[in-house]
């Protein structure tokens, strides 16, 4: 199987820009495509936007921005690639489109991976004619940073194509799961999915604003999830009995807390409602700098997690 050396990025939006971001820092070339008007200035200035922070994390010999070309025209920037990394609109019309095209274009040995946060890759596949080498590699916002990446494969997806997808993303630094059946949303986006919906009902009933919503994670659990997951948690707060004596002793209050759980519908005023809270809680600060601050402390924790192995 040819090496991977060009990556081509389908879709330059914030999550394309991103991987391409990531991608030019682990030395390879990349070449991009999007149709819309202003897309490629538009990468290029997310590409050196991200490229300080990815200089702080370390690049790979050889990375550069220069190794990025564009072509709005899909043909021609597909020309060369060895995997493609597809980031376009959240559309089943339009991503089928876009695999059929993109079949039709490529060597059936070129892995054709999605960043799709939701749709089905063995929807998507119907679109190719050899469906054996689509897959999904779902990134977490921002790509160039977040390690996890969920794969899965569709119904007509090879082994051998997850397998690589996976060792290929391993390769560069990521953290790929294997997502053994398709749900929508995948695994990641349903656990946030869960965790918003609570949320939401919780500002909308009274009982908190978004302020203290936001505090409440960032300040409280989400500090131990950015270490462990909530299982590894679970079994901390069990002590030496584990996961077991916590289940076998809060095993029932915690049912009691998902049958009391919200379901909130996300309509207009519940929109207003959390805006008119974030633009609260954002009050005399510089909402621009929010992303630069966390990219800075996300390097920070990323890094000193990969310092030690005593985590699973």
């Amino acid at each position: 199987m040819k090496e991977i050396s060009c990556i081509g990025v389908v879709g330059t939006g914030v999550i394309g820009a991103s991987w391409a971001a990531c991608f030019l820092a682990r030395g390879f070339d990349v070449s991009a495509s999007d149709p819309m008007p202003g897309a490629e200035a538009k990468l290029r200035a997310a590409v050196r936007a991200h490229w300080p922070i990815l200089t702080h994390m370390g690049l790979a010999d050889g990375a550069s921005i220069e190794r990025l070309r564009f072509s709005a025209d899909l043909g021609e920037a597909l020309q060369g690639v060895d995997f493609v990394q597809e980031s376009g609109p959240e559309r089943e019309d339009l991503k089928l489109a876009l695999f059929r095209e993109m079949d039709a274009l490529l060597a059936p040995s070129v892995i054709l991976a999605s960043s799709s946060s939701g749709l089905l890759m063995s929807r998507v596949q119907d679109a190719c004619r050899h469906p054996e080498r689509v897959v999904l590699g779902h990134p977490f916002n921002p790509p160039h940073m977040i390690p996890l990446v969920e794969v899965i494969g569709g119904a007509r997806t090879s082994n051998a194509t997850v397998e690589r997808a996976m060792n290929f993303y391993a390769a560069i630094g990521k953290r790929p799961i294997h997502v053994r059946k398709e749900v929508p949303g995948h695994i990641a986006n349903r656990l946030q999915a869960a965790l918003w919906r609570e949320a939401f009902h919780l500002v909308e009933q009274g009982v908190a604003t978004v302020a203290d919503v936001d505090t409440a994670i960032a300040y409280g659990p989400g500090l131990r999830w950015a270490l462990m997951g909530p299982f590894m948690n679970l079994h901390l707060s069990g002590g030496a009995g584990g996961i077991r004596h916590m289940l076998d002793h809060l095993g029932a209050p915690i049912e009691s807390w998902w049958a009391d759980l919200g379901t909130p519908m996300i309509t207009e005023a519940l929109k207003q409602q959390l805006a008119a809270g974030v633009e609260d809680a954002l009050a005399g600060r510089d909402g621009s700098q929010l992303a630069p601050v966390r990219d800075a402390l996300l390097a920070g924790l990323i890094e000193a997690k990969a310092g030690t192995d005593k985590l699973p």
